[in-house]
C-alpha cells in the first residue's frame, strides 16, 4: 500500500512552495503583523489566481475539481511559510460546509466567488470562551432571522458570508442548524479582536435580525459542525506539520551558523538533543497527518479518529517545535526583529483554532470507546 502523495500531488505541493517562498517571506508576513491589515492581500490574490483557493472546489462551481489530498499539501506548504492569508476560515471550513450541506442554488451563489477570492467566508460557531455545545449556543434562528453574538470569528472582519451554528429550538443536539448569512447587510456588526497571531485576523459578529437561510437540516447542526471540524482539523494538522518542519528547520540553521566558545553551538549536545526532540515529534505528527488524510480523502466512518489523533499529535509537536526553537536562538530568540516569533504565534493560534487540546482528545477517548465497543 503506498502511503505517499502522487506524482501530480507533489508537483502541486512544489508549486506552492515555490510561490511562498517567492511571495511570502518573514519580511511579508512581519509586515502584516505590524501594520492593521488582517491579512496579505499580495499572497492570497496570489494564491487565488494560481487556483489554490479552489483546488476542491467542484469544477461546476467554478473550482479545480480536485480533492482533499491536494488541499492537505498545499496546507502543508502554507503552514511552512506561517502565511498570512484567509485560507482555512475561507476554504477548510466555509467552503467545505457548504458543499457538505448547501443546496445546489446555495453553492452556485456563494462557490464560484470563494474558488476565485472574489469574497471570503468564515465559520462563527464560538460564543466565547466556553467551547460550542447544544448547551451553550444562544444565537437564534427563527423566520429567516439571526439574532445573538459569535466570538471570536476567523477572518470575521473581512469575510462577506459566513456558516453559522444557531438554535433553532428544539432539544439536545437536535436544537442546532448551520445557517447561511450575508455579512454585508444591516442588522449585523463587526469589531477586531486581538489575539497573540495578528497575521490571521478574528472578529466579534454580533447579529440582530439579520437575514440569513437555513443550511441543510433543521437540526442537523451539530453532527455537520463536527464532520467539518474533523476536515478540518486534518487539514490544519498539515499547517502544523509545515510550521514544526519550517521552526526546526530555522533552529537547525541557527544553531550551525552561531559560533559560542569557538564552536558551533550545534555541536554542543544539549542543542542536539533539542533538534533531535523535534525531529521526532514532528515524524510522529506527519505520519497522523498522512493517516488522516487517507481517511478523508476516503471520507471514511474513521475520519473522526483519525482527525483527533492528527489534531493532538500536530498540535504537540508545533509548540514543541516554536517554543525550542526560540531557545536555540537563545537571548534573541525572544526580540522582536527575531523570526521565531511567527511561528510561535501561529502555533498558539491553531492550538485553539478548533477547540483547545484537552477538547480533542475528549473526542479521541470518545471514539477510542466507541470502536472497542464495536
Amino acid at each position: 500500500m503506498n502511503f505517499d502523495f502522487s506524482d501530480d500531488q507533489k508537483m502541486l505541493k512544489d508549486q506552492a512552495r515555490k510561490f511562498l517562498e517567492n511571495k511570502c517571506s518573514y519580511d511579508d508576513v512581519r509586515s502584516i503583523l505590524e501594520s492593521d491589515d488582517s491579512h496579505h492581500d499580495g499572497v492570497w490574490n496570489g494564491l487565488c489566481e494560481l487556483g489554490f483557493a479552489g483546488a476542491a472546489i467542484p469544477e461546476e462551481f467554478g473550482g479545480l475539481g480536485l480533492g482533499a489530498l491536494e488541499l492537505c499539501v498545499i496546507a502543508e506548504e502554507l503552514g511552512r511559510a506561517a502565511a498570512p492569508v484567509p485560507f482555512s476560515s475561507s476554504i477548510y471550513m466555509f467552503a467545505e460546509a457548504l458543499k457538505l450541506t448547501g443546496s445546489d442554488e446555495q453553492k452556485a451563489a456563494w462557490l464560484p466567488q470563494i474558488a476565485t477570492g472574489e469574497i471570503i467566508g468564515t465559520l462563527a460557531s464560538a460564543e466565547g470562551t466556553q467551547a460550542p455545545s447544544p448547551r451553550t449556543v444562544k444565537a437564534s434562528f427563527s423566520g429567516g432571522k439571526l439574532s445573538g453574538r459569535k466570538l471570536p470569528v476567523p477572518d470575521g472582519e473581512t469575510a462577506s458570508v459566513a456558516v453559522v451554528l444557531a438554535n433553532t429550538g428544539g432539544s439536545g443536539e437536535q436544537a442546532l442548524s448551520l445557517v447561511l448569512v450575508d455579512l454585508n447587510q444591516d442588522g449585523i456588526t463587526r469589531s477586531a479582536v486581538e489575539t497573540i497571531d495578528p497575521t490571521r485576523g478574528h472578529a466579534e459578529i454580533n447579529f440582530d435580525d439579520a437575514d440569513a437561510s437555513l443550511l441543510g437540516t433543521e437540526g442537523e447542526g451539530w453532527d455537520m459542525l463536527k464532520r467539518v471540524e474533523a476536515g478540518a482539523a486534518v487539514l490544519m494538522a498539515f499547517e502544523q506539520v509545515g510550521g514544526t518542519e519550517a521552526a526546526l528547520n530555522m533552529a537547525k540553521e541557527y544553531s550551525l551558523d552561531r559560533y559560542a566558545f569557538g564552536r558551533q553551538i550545534g555541536s554542543y549536545q544539549a542543542i542536539k538533543h533539542r533538534l533531535a526532540d523535534m525531529y521526532v515529534k514532528l515524524e510522529l505528527a506527519r505520519s497522523n497527518a498522512y493517516y488522516g488524510a487517507m481517511i478523508l480523502s476516503e471520507d471514511s466512518a474513521e475520519l473522526e479518529l483519525a482527525a483527533a489523533s492528527a489534531r493532538i499529535s500536530a498540535t504537540e509537536a508545533y509548540r514543541f517545535a516554536a517554543q525550542e526553537c526560540i531557545q536555540v536562538h537563545g537571548g534573541i530568540g525572544f526580540t522582536w526583529e527575531a523570526n521565531p516569533q511567527f511561528h510561535y504565534r501561529r502555533s498558539k493560534l491553531l492550538a485553539l483554532a478548533l477547540g483547545s487540546a484537552s477538547r480533542w482528545k475528549d473526542r479521541l477517548v470518545s471514539e477510542l470507546e466507541k470502536s472497542n465497543v464495536a
